[in-house]
């Protein structure tokens, strides 16, 4: 990272902690300790790298938000979420109209975290494979290995196969051999954890929003205009001024098993026919 580079981000760190500050402030001018009423409740939802930090940090940008990142240790412990009574006091508590809240590892728990929130929303945003598996593979390791253990026990990896079906781990089976790579193994990652998307009923629930990444960062304001319509909250442009399109396709795809690319090609073309027109993954 060049010396520009890092002094644009640090500037940019400062603004946002600036912001954060002066809407603290706004909010509890505007409502007191605690807002009249619960808050409406939407959970942030996705495979790691998929885009879910911009789309939180972009609704952190409205005043009407209280927004829970997964490094929020109020919230979340090393990247998971709380018991769900730690999170319904936080919910409590909130002074803002919204209370926002990523579910990336909880996202075989997404129903039960909707019936202690009646009414709760749910985003689910979905990126091409072959960018989250570059990310993943830079980011973290062990995927190959992760998938043969999650073949044998679905509750083999922590949070990784809690949901998984029966028909998702005869898959895996079917692709965790000593030859699998690395890279194979992150796709496989990719689908059993967005095949729960369809496994879950979310295709035919009106209380989630199916969102590309691709379309999210192509057409910034058409898409947030969207997500914010979708959870009520007004939208403005300067909210999305910072979302770029320079991760799209940047690096090579992959080298992933081509039968583990028919099925990732498979579960995205069932993705595609749920977006709107020019909505492309």
């Amino acid at each position: 990272m060049g010396q520009h580079t890092k002094v644009h981000h640090y500037r940019e760190r400062l603004q946002q902690e600036a912001w954060l500050r002066l809407k603290r402030l706004a909010q509890h001018a505007w409502y007191g300790p605690r807002r009249q009423g619960p808050a409406a409740v939407a959970f942030i939802a996705g495979v790691q790298r998929s885009g879910t930090n911009m789309l939180m940090d972009v609704l952190e940008q409205s005043l009407l938000t209280d927004v829970y990142h997964e490094r929020d240790a109020r919230a979340f412990d090393n990247y998971s979420m709380r018991d769900i009574d730690t999170i319904a006091a936080l919910h409590r508590r909130c002074r803002a109209p919204y209370f926002i809240i990523k579910s990336l590892c909880e996202l075989q728990r997404l129903p039960q975290l909707r019936q202690r929130f009646p009414g709760a929303r749910i985003v689910w945003i979905v990126r091409h494979y072959d960018d989250v598996v570059n990310s993943m593979l830079v980011s973290f390791r062990n995927h190959a290995s992760q998938i043969r253990r999650l073949a044998q026990d679905r509750l083999a990896v922590d949070w990784r196969g809690e949901g998984m079906s029966d028909a998702t781990q005869a898959l895996l089976q079917r692709f965790a051999g000593p030859e699998l790579s690395d890279a194979s193994g992150a796709a496989l990652m990719w689908y059993l954890r967005n095949v729960l998307f369809f496994e879950q009923g979310f295709d035919r629930d009106e209380a989630v929003l199916l969102v590309s990444y691709e379309r999210l960062v192509a057409a910034p304001q058409a898409e947030f205009a969207r997500i914010f319509a979708f959870l009520g909250l007004p939208y403005r442009h300067w909210h999305s001024r910072r979302v770029v399109a320079s991760s799209v396709g940047r690096r090579q795809p992959p080298a992933i098993e081509p039968s583990v690319r028919a099925e990732c090609d498979a579960l995205l073309g069932r993705f595609q026919a749920l977006l709107p027109a020019g909505g492309r993954i």
